[in-house]
């Protein structure tokens, strides 16, 4: 029976051909929408490594042409605006640092290592930034004063990067990179939980934190003040932060943004194109069902004989019926096999390295069941009248 079903779908292979390549693209479309999907579905059930909650954001404008310049005098100001924002009531923690969670500027660093090349995110964060964000430390210590006095640089790390570059060994104490004579020496203090700065729904990446010496005149002021507030913080302090900070230093500009606000942001950036894409495919789904009824419909006319004949030799209405939505059904089978060819090289080449072979497995099966679905349902009306089909109906054409 089978083999005469794909007989049947080869002698009619110039119709069957655009069923098959309509299948072909809408399967191609759910299975990269449905993908993306499943990856930000399971980065967010990661854990963030962070706390955003009663964390605010001030945004420090030094009103200078060029950030790659700073002067003795800005950063002995910058020290002054930590410390006077550490003395108001509400603020529970407060830190400078370069850059902040959701927010879109970011530091890429390159580091060789035992031969290789490691990429990371890098921030240069003062000393209470880990109180401001609640990190967590996995292995050894945050920054502390004595780390000033050092010769070399502490940096702390994320549980990524630590597995990355030293896998089973111990961390702590180890050197960061090979050395070079060109750049001081950068020693692992510490090792915090996996940090996606970028948010809920960003992948997985590598973190790393420098220290940067709040007030010493070689470091670089920070660009933002992160400090925590006590819960219930109404949004009035914000005036009375912005005076404070405006006091001390009065030709500078502040603003101040709490971090709930740029998470929802950031959500907007990551979500709108899934839900342009899921839209675009809903539509298109939409017009691959009316145009498979079409030209089932369109085949069961030209086939009325066929059917006739078929009744009058004995075969029920369900014999019937059941021909008409397993043919559908090879069409879609070919249809799928076509995108699996194509889908089966992503893993194979390695074009989308941050998506893991688990998430694209799974946008396969949901785009496979998808699809398998779509033709069922655009295949039962046309096979129940099929299936009415009188034996008389061959008669017409005789």
């Amino acid at each position: 029976m089978t083999r005469h079903l794909f007989k049947l779908v080869w002698n009619r292979k110039r119709t069957n051909a655009l069923i098959i390549l309509e299948i072909f693209f809408s399967f191609l479309v759910v299975f990269v929408v449905g993908t993306l999907g499943l990856w930000l579905l399971d980065n967010y059930r990661r854990p963030l490594g962070f706390s955003y909650q009663n964390v605010w954001d001030v945004e420090i404008d030094m009103r200078q042409s060029s950030d790659d310049t700073f002067t003795p005098e800005q950063v002995a100001t910058f020290k002054r605006l930590l410390d006077e924002t550490n003395t108001l009531e509400p603020v529970e923690a407060a830190a400078g640092t370069m850059t902040l969670p959701y927010s879109f500027q970011s530091a890429n660093n390159v580091s060789d290592i035992k031969g290789r090349s490691v990429d990371t995110e890098v921030s240069e964060v003062t000393r209470d930034f880990d109180k401001v964000f609640g990190l967590r430390l996995v292995e050894g210590r945050w920054f502390e004063a004595g780390d000033e006095a050092q010769t070399w640089k502490p940096v702390v790390i994320d549980a990524d990067l630590a597995q990355e570059v030293f896998g089973d060994e111990n961390p702590i104490g180890q050197r960061f990179g090979d050395p070079d004579p060109e750049r001081p020496e950068l020693r692992v203090v510490g090792v915090v939980s996996d940090f996606r700065r970028s948010g809920e729904l960003s992948g997985r990446g590598n973190f790393l934190f420098r220290y940067k010496r709040a007030g010493h005149p070689e470091d670089r002021p920070p660009q933002h003040l992160a400090i925590r507030v006590r819960p219930g913080t109404t949004a009035n302090f914000e005036e009375v932060l912005v005076k404070r900070l405006q006091a001390v230093a009065p030709e500078w500009s502040f603003e101040v943004k709490p971090l709930t606000e740029m998470r929802r942001s950031s959500f907007r950036i990551f979500l709108t194109p899934l839900a342009a894409g899921g839209i675009v495919a809903l539509f298109l789904l939409l017009m691959v069902g009316l145009g498979l009824i079409g030209v089932l419909w369109q085949n069961l006319l030209q086939r009325t004989r066929e059917m006739g004949l078929r009744r009058a030799t004995g075969a029920s209405r369900r014999n019937v019926h059941s021909q008409v939505i397993v043919e559908q059904l090879i069409l879609t089978t070919l249809g799928v096999l076509a995108g699996a060819v194509l889908v089966v090289q992503i893993p194979i080449l390695d074009l989308v390295g941050f998506v893991s072979g688990k998430i694209l497995a799974a946008g396969f099966l949901f785009a496979m069941a998808s699809i398998y679905l779509l033709s069922l349902v655009c295949a039962l009306y046309p096979s129940a009248m099929a299936a009415r089909v009188q034996p008389a109906e061959a008669l017409r054409y005789e």
